[in-house]
Parts: structure tokens; sequence; C-alpha cells
């Protein structure tokens, strides 16, 4: 087992873990404690955290098992090997966040989101993990997507021996390709489960891949991940926002359709693509989906 530690003061613009792994961004760790998503505004903790990580073309890793907490002014890690790039990709601990946050809009509402959830970053997700568990997060609660992304690792993922525990990878594509819509629905998926099944099974046989719509411009690589059964526009702007790096894409879910609603009605245009082009410009452009994260997650634990 490799340990270290990253000072949190040598990160641009500072950090919060448990913010950003309990923001509904990512459904891919867990919490030592088992009390992940059991509150709706989650800051500023200590707790163990941890995943198991595929192989990342951009970090060159072999399959690892990686815990991380944050304590004492420090990211503490133990991991199956050295977990500072990984970490640094994951949690884009390389973005500069007083320079993005510093690019967007200047309103109130952006104002309080940021002061109150400082240090929050985005993620950058395993593409197909992403992806299956965003075609998961329809009509569900943060907790109830987590829970399915949980059973499918315990359920079909493989078993990875770390430190004298076991812990599930999440499934490849041609594991979850080889499950029965019925098997899945067993799982809680409900209507979800033939759409999981089948973008495994798209991604399995080579007929299409979510990291290949990285190569594309924004809106064409939005198009290019609704190919997916079950992805929609919102899902793909999430795929591309939380994995694929599109810091400019703005997920239009209902907290963000209530922003609009109360704070910038004019960006209402009366369909997704004129309104999501309209809130990005709102919030500033080229990082509008950091303004996003922070609005959604603000509004959803209560901020007005």
């Amino acid at each position: 087992m490799e340990r270290g530690a990253i000072p949190l003061d040598e990160l641009a613009g500072g950090f919060d873990l448990q913010a950003t792994v309990e923001s509904g961004q990512s459904y891919l760790w867990r919490r030592g404690d088992g009390q992940m998503y059991e509150t709706m505004s989650a800051h500023g903790g200590d707790h163990w955290y941890e995943t198991v990580v595929p192989e990342l073309d951009p970090v060159g890793n072999d399959r690892a098992v990686v815990r991380v907490r944050q304590h004492d002014g420090v990211l503490e890690w133990e991991s199956s090997t050295d977990a500072v790039p990984i970490l640094t990709h994951l949690l884009r601990l390389d973005d500069d966040l007083d320079a993005v946050l510093g690019a967007t809009t200047d309103d109130p509402l952006l104002a309080d989101a940021y002061d109150t959830y400082r240090g929050m970053r985005l993620v950058r997700d395993p593409p197909f993990a992403c992806l299956i568990s965003f075609i998961c997060s329809a009509q569900m609660r943060v907790s109830r997507i987590h829970g399915m992304q949980v059973s499918l690792a315990e359920e079909y993922g493989d078993r990875v021996s770390f430190d004298g525990e076991t812990y599930h990878a999440f499934p490849t594509p041609d594991q979850l390709a080889a499950r029965t819509e019925g098997e899945l629905r067993d799982l809680s998926l409900g209507y979800r489960a033939p759409y999981v099944q089948r973008t495994a099974e798209m991604v399995a046989d080579g007929e299409a891949h979510p990291s290949e719509a990285q190569e594309l411009a924004y809106e064409d690589a939005r198009e290019y991940l609704t190919q997916f059964v079950g992805v929609g526009d919102k899902v793909a702007d999430c795929v591309l926002l939380f994995s694929l790096g599109f810091l400019e894409a703005v997920p239009l879910d209902t907290w963000i359709r209530t922003a609009i609603a109360d704070h910038y009605p004019d960006c209402d245009r009366g369909n997704y693509t004129e309104t999501s082009r309209a809130i990005r410009e709102q919030f500033g452009g080229e990082y509008a989906g950091y303004a996003q994260t922070y609005v959604f997650y603000f509004l959803r634990a209560g901020g007005e």
C-alpha cells in the first residue's frame, strides 16, 4: 500500500472533498462510514471516501483502489499505487478555481453559492461509468442513483482486494451487456434497465463510445451522446460536464430550470438548445458548467 498527502494550500482556490463528491456530480465514490448522501448540504467533513479506478488513458494508470480524506489541511490518501495523478485527474485538482469562478458572471445567486461551497470542484469521472450513472438518474434522488451504482458494482463488477478489504469495480461494458433486462430490473433500475443494457451493448460491440465525443465541438458532442439509449440532451450534458471536460455544458435539470424561472427568466427560450445557449452566456460561457454545479447544489440544499 502507498500513502501520501497533498497540501490543500498548494491547490489554487482551495478544495472541499465532501462537497465535490457528495454534490450529485459523481456516484462512483463510497463513504467509509456508509452515510453517503444522507444530508442535503454536505461540505467541510473529514470522512474517508473510496473508489476503484479503472485504467484512465490521460493518467496511464492500471486499475487501482483509492481511499482519500480531507484532514488537517491536507488531502490524505491511501492506494494500491501513486494516487496523486489519479486524484488530480478525477477531482480536477489542476484547475485554478479562483480563476475559473472569477471568469463566470458576477451576480448575487452565484456569489452566494460560491461563498457557501467554496472549494467545490467539478469531477472527471470515467466516461462509461458516468454515462451509466446518469442514464439511471432520471426522476431519481441522488441517494437512489448512488445506490443503483453500488448495486451494479457489487453484483456484476470485479472484486478487488486491497489492504485486507474487498472492493467492487464498476462493471465493464462487456459485463453489463451480458446482463438481461430482468436481472437489471431486479436491482431496482426499473424502466432504465433496458437503456443500461442496450447502451452497454453499444459500447461493448464498438458501435459507439462516450469518450469519442471529446473530439467534437460542444453541441456536436452533445448530439453524439444522444445516440445512446436513454440519453437525452440533459443526460448528455451531464456526461460532457462531469466526465469529458466540456466545462461550458449546463445540464438543464429541475434546479437549473428553477433558477432560470426565478433569476434569469430571459434565458427561457422555449426549447433545450436555445435555452442552453442563453444560460451558458448568462453564466459567462467557458466555465458556465462550474456556475451550474454551484447553483444546482446551493438550491438543492435549500439556498435561495
